[in-house]
């Protein structure tokens, strides 16, 4: 980050301020928030979380989440927030549409924004800028921002167990973006207290049974195996959703699954939205589906995890994903 000094310099005195992370947030928007939020308060600063839309249950036991305000169902408390910040914090996102009408409210502001975020190809919306494109995740960053405030005896039990949740989440339990660097830290965060079985019990066995319901309907009826392109997919249909009583969060991991089989080496989770079609992509080794959701589908992300979004129906952009596959067969079939 540069001029660190001068950002260092401006935390020195009680501010208030906004922690922002992108709609439809996950482990990895919540926990490096969260993990922000508990630091900057520890530091004498009033702190507010924002987040564009609700998160899922299985975050409910994080420590501060019931203090968030989400723009959706507060839509005055979130702008008269932001209006009052003095230092805007924006965390896991790399572009203001991502925010979508938080980012209308916080674009016109004279607030100082200080963007921390690990996705490829910021845009130079903030004043202070944070990029890691190598970190396994924001909340990894997060850690590192503490350090570099000079601050890392000041890490709390809550700052810890938010900061672990993200790095978990965001690696795949230690399966993706990971590094010597980041089991170091995790050692320090275990150091601190954190108990990592108690922390992925809670977040990775919180399903009910709605949940195991739809799990079993989506490999049963809902999988498709592409032996010749090593790729596995699972659609959902807004009937499915209908039926199911789908809400956010619920689909959250089903994609995963299909990267339990040998064979696989590309998983798509294709679902129909009400005005849109989400596609949702992994895979393993160096195949990148980053590179497919930028040029084909209008998304982004990581080399192994990555998301975009379709305007046509579901059964075009289907289809439209299967001609896309003898682009990318030898890469496939080469992991």
């Amino acid at each position: 980050m540069e001029n660190i000094h001068e950002l260092k310099a401006q935390l020195a005195s009680p501010k208030d301020i906004v922690i922002i992370s992108h709609r439809n947030p996950d482990g990895d928007a919540i926990g490096s928030s969260l993990g922000l939020y508990h630091y900057l308060l520890s530091q004498g600063h009033a702190v507010h979380v924002v987040l564009p839309s609700e998160y899922p249950d299985a975050f409910l036991w994080m420590p501060g989440i019931q203090n968030i305000i989400v723009f959706d169902s507060d839509q005055e408390r979130t702008r008269e927030v932001c209006e009052r910040a003095q230092i805007i914090f924006c965390l896991d996102f790399n572009s203001l549409d991502r925010i979508d009408k938080v980012g209308e409210i916080i674009q016109p502001l004279n607030s100082v924004k200080v963007l921390i975020d690990h996705h490829l190809y910021p845009e130079p919306f903030a004043d202070y800028v944070m990029s890691d494109t190598t970190a396994s995740s924001t909340a990894e960053m997060v850690f590192d921002f503490i350090v570099l405030m000079g601050h890392r005896p000041d890490i709390s039990r809550a700052t810890a167990d938010c900061v672990y949740t993200g790095i978990v989440t965001d690696t795949g339990s230690f399966k993706f973006s990971t590094s010597p660097k980041l089991f170091r830290i995790v050692a320090e965060l275990l150091e601190l207290g954190v108990d990592d079985y108690k922390l992925q019990d809670l977040i990775f066995n919180s399903l009910d049974e709605k949940q195991l319901r739809l799990l079993g309907h989506c490999l049963y009826n809902r999988m498709e195996i592409l032996p010749e392109y090593r790729t596995g997919i699972i659609t959902l249909t807004k009937e499915d959703y209908e039926h199911f009583d789908i809400v956010r969060g619920e689909t959250e991991g089903i994609v995963n699954y299909l990267l339990k089989m040998r064979d696989i080496t590309m998983a798509a989770f294709i679902t129909e939205q009400p005005s849109i079609v989400k596609i949702s992509l992994r895979s393993k080794g160096d195949f990148s589906v980053q590179d497919i959701c930028r040029k084909h589908f209008k998304g982004g992300g990581h080399r192994n995890a990555s998301g975009g979004f379709s305007f046509q129906p579901l059964k075009v952009t289907l289809r439209k994903f299967k001609e896309l596959l003898p682009e990318y067969k030898d890469a496939l079939n080469n992991y």
